[in-house]
């Protein structure tokens, strides 16, 4: 089990004091969680999504919805959640015309990545949240990379999480800031089980209404983990995890 705050009564959650975090908030499953973690843990959470002409731009409202349900169904949790930033880097998008950020077609590459790998976008995304999070005082930054159940990104690996932290703190004079990855290490299954460990079903409830992770943006077709076309890779991922959690949660 993954161990995290009684989700049966947020209202006894013992809330922490210290610095804030700055999450880094698709609206996507992953980052939905990470919200829920970053909440339980420091005392001052803001968000912040990034508009890069993303095929799936339906999940830039989807993040809305999940902020909304975190304050409505988690008070206890909600009431630590700040502002939330969105940033444009529509231009960032336009460098490649990946499966992301046109209508390529999703495919293995010959390069031995998936066409919808976007170079450099999460060590853009981190440069641009840690100069917002320099302004905000926000030393913590999280972010939903996972090195086990993922897509072949390169740039969701920890070592490259390690050397922009690296990087980061050098350029900018920050000894502070840290990049938190809770999702790591995680497969999908133990990511659904982590939502539920942070806010029980109100929260595995938030996820499967209001997160989006469909590389298609498609709402219109509801499965039991949620809305998708459920072919795309990230639709079969989180598909994936959702029936091995379901599984390993079933009584004998």
């Amino acid at each position: 089990m993954i161990d995290g705050p009684n989700p049966e009564d947020d209202d006894d959650i013992d809330m922490p004091t210290g610095p804030g975090a700055l999450v880094l908030f698709s609206g996507g499953q992953d980052s939905a969680t990470c919200l829920a973690w970053a909440l339980s843990r420091y005392a001052w959470v803001e968000t912040v999504c990034f508009n890069y002409g993303q095929r799936h731009a339906v999940e830039i409202k989807a993040r809305d919805d999940v902020r909304l349900g975190v304050a409505r169904k988690l008070p206890a949790l909600g009431e630590r959640l700040g502002p939330d930033h969105l940033i444009d880097l529509t231009s960032f998008g336009k460098l490649n015309a990946t499966a992301l950020t046109s209508a390529a077609p999703i495919q293995q590459g010959a390069n031995g990545l998936p066409s919808t790998f976007v170079p450099g976008r999460n060590l853009a995304f981190l440069t641009y949240a840690a100069a917002l999070a320099w302004g905000r005082q926000l030393p913590i930054l999280v972010g939903g990379m996972c090195e086990t159940d993922y897509s072949g990104y390169p740039d969701c690996r920890r070592d490259a999480i390690d050397a922009m932290q690296t990087a980061l703190r050098l350029g900018m004079a920050w000894p502070e800031l840290t990049i938190e990855t809770p999702l790591m290490s995680l497969s999908k299954a133990q990511t659904w089980e982590m939502a539920e460990s942070l806010g029980g079903e109100r929260l595995i409830d938030i996820v499967l209404e209001h997160s989006h992770t469909c590389y298609l943006g498609d709402r219109e077709h509801r499965h039991a983990w949620g809305y998708g076309c459920g072919d795309c890779p990230a639709c079969t991922l989180r598909a994936n995890g959702w029936t091995e959690w379901r599984a390993q949660a079933a009584p004998a």
